[in-house]
């Protein structure tokens, strides 16, 4: 029987992107829409609300401390992980990193 190498980098999470379609109200995809255009102000690149809402929702989800902290607690496989996937269309590379946030351990 052969032995496998023992490597520094372990073996890579799933990465299958997930589709998820929401209804949203008329105020938030006033929000939403209003948030792309200033988008597009600032950086002189238009990026649709949907090539968005994933970067918009990790910063979120990073910036809660709550929820990080609760998430450290749960079992593994249980919503936990190795920690927030990049979001990507289809498998491509982000288009613009995030901005960094301030992380507390």
């Amino acid at each position: 029987m052969r032995t496998m190498p023992d490597l520094k980098l372990g073996k890579l999470p799933d990465r299958t992107p997930v589709k998820i379609t929401f209804i949203a109200p008329p105020d938030l995809n006033k929000a939403l829409q209003a948030y792309a255009a200033l988008y597009r102000e600032t950086y002189g690149e238009a990026e649709s609300v949907p090539e968005l809402i994933p970067y918009m929702l990790q910063s979120f989800l990073e910036a809660d401390r709550g929820f990080a902290k609760a998430r450290k607690a749960l079992p593994e496989g249980e919503g936990k992980g190795t920690g927030i996937a990049q979001p990507g269309s289809r498998g491509r590379a982000p288009r613009a990193p995030l901005p960094p946030t301030d992380k507390e351990d």
